[in-house]
């Protein structure tokens, strides 16, 4: 069996119930361990890492209390809150169940139990605290390379004032929040800084670039499904809105959710629930929802391609980010923070800027905003000899020796395709979809060359 195979700790009093699960859960392709205490299970988690602990609430003979399960639940929740430990109690003790999930139970099945059941409990709590764990351990390794909670959020210019302000104030509440702004102005930044003020900040940060969802997959991605809910379903998944429980879902170019799709996502914002494809059981989720569009969304209101009453479940409050050109003054600190980052990546000794680089990115129109910039200060640190960055390391002149625009033949593939998409997005108004249609490319595909490209 794959050594990354879900590990399960299971614990319970009678052998012939662990072998059970131990071989219900072999056949489904997990790995256990079986003990028969809480004392056991104590020692067992100082010796390993699991996935989950499924737990019986009774140890001694003729005991019905569920003392000692309660107990041993508290005691692992102590050494581990990720974990998620699913309880087990005879059939007709729901109520001592409901007590051990509110002393932190994920969930519970009565004994006899249904395996379908079980299977489902534990598929999804395993992949929701591997969810959890791996968005903790992505975020304390930006902490650790950016040094600061939110170094990464670099504004001192007046046009940034407004933004910073709404931030500290509704970061800590639930509101829905719509941030707009044009592309590669930062509103993954904002919508991570307004996570990490909010109770959720230990709960997972669940991003979806909704834009690049093609209509055969948006319900799935979003919902999950069951298995055989179609052809390719050969396994239970769990949906974003699943794993966000709790937490934060950043649903990035929203307003290019086709018109079909906004009814669900609708139903959701108002219910808080949904089902996954293929079955009829209705599930709940609290997760706070954060939103951003590159494109005038009451406009697309207004053109009857996106839901009005959708948008008001959206934007409780809306932060609009200014261009980088609207906000000049905080370029030397972001090229600052950017080639910081570099150094560290590159090992090369690099210290700054010359004064032809730092005036032509001052004034650079940059109209692929902060995330062109990072990408102008990234080639310049592979490019740079010496250790300070020069205006050709830059690779920002487009025009020839006489001011000139520079020639087809004279550019490489890579730039006339950006010099390409560049010129639909300004002809399309930003709006990506529009843009993608016009070259002849899929969303998917668009949205793939825009990152490489940095746009």
């Amino acid at each position: 069996m794959p050594t990354n195979a879900p590990l399960i700790l299971i614990a319970d009093d009678q052998r012939d119930v662990l072998e059970a699960l131990r071989l219900l859960f072999k056949g489904e392709g997990f790995r256990t361990r079986e003990v028969h205490s809480p004392s056991q299970v104590l020692r067992a988690l100082e010796e390993h890492e699991f996935d989950l602990v499924l737990i019986d609430l009774n140890y001694t003979r003729d005991t019905t209390s569920g003392r000692e399960g309660l107990d041993l639940l508290k005691r692992i929740q102590a050494i581990d809150g990720t974990l998620p430990v699913v309880v087990m109690t005879a059939w007709g003790n729901v109520d001592l169940a409901v007590e051990a999930m509110r002393a932190g139970a994920r969930d519970f099945v009565q004994k006899p139990w249904d395996n379908p059941r079980l299977l489902t409990v534990v598929r999804t709590q395993v992949e929701l605290a591997r969810a959890l764990r791996h968005s903790r351990r992505v975020e304390a390794e930006n902490q650790v390379l950016r040094g600061a909670r939110d170094s990464n959020l670099i504004a001192t210019s007046a046009s940034m004032a407004p933004v910073l302000e709404i931030v500290e104030r509704v970061g800590p509440s639930d509101a829905n929040v719509l941030i707009t702004g044009e592309n590669g102005t930062g509103k993954g930044v904002i919508a991570r800084a307004l996570h990490q003020r909010s109770h959720r900040a230990q709960r997972p940060l669940v991003i979806v670039n909704t834009g690049g969802l093609n209509e055969g997959v948006f319900e799935s991605e979003m919902f999950g499904h069951v298995r055989g809910a179609f052809t390719d379903a050969k396994t239970e998944r769990m949906g974003r809105f699943e794993m966000a429980v709790g937490g934060t879902l950043f649903l990035d170019e929203i307003a290019n959710v086709p018109p079909s799709h906004q009814t669900k996502l609708l139903r959701v914002l108002e219910t808080g629930e949904f089902e996954r494809v293929g079955s009829s059981r209705t599930l709940a989720t609290d997760a706070r929802i954060l939103s951003a569009t590159n494109a005038d969304i009451r406009k697309e209101v207004e053109a009857g391609r996106f839901r009005q009453d959708l948008l008001f479940r959206l934007n409780t409050v809306e932060i609009h980010l200014p261009a980088l050109r609207e906000r000049r003054e905080d370029i030397p600190l972001l090229a600052a923070h950017f080639l910081k980052a570099q150094v560290g990546r590159s090992r090369k000794r690099l210290t700054g800027f010359d004064d032809a680089a730092m005036e032509t990115m001052l004034t650079h129109a940059w109209p692929g905003n902060i995330r062109e910039l990072s990408h102008a200060i990234e080639r310049a640190a592979l490019m740079a000899s010496g250790e300070c960055i020069r205006l050709q390391d830059l690779g920002l002149n487009t025009t020839g020796a006489a001011g000139s625009p520079a020639r087809l033949e004279e550019l490489t593939l890579e730039e006339v395709e950006r010099q390409l998409i560049k010129t639909a997005l300004a002809k399309c108004g930003g709006k990506a979809h529009l843009a993608a249609e016009a070259l002849g490319l899929s969303r998917s595909a668009f949205y793939r060359r825009l990152e490489k490209h940095g746009l």
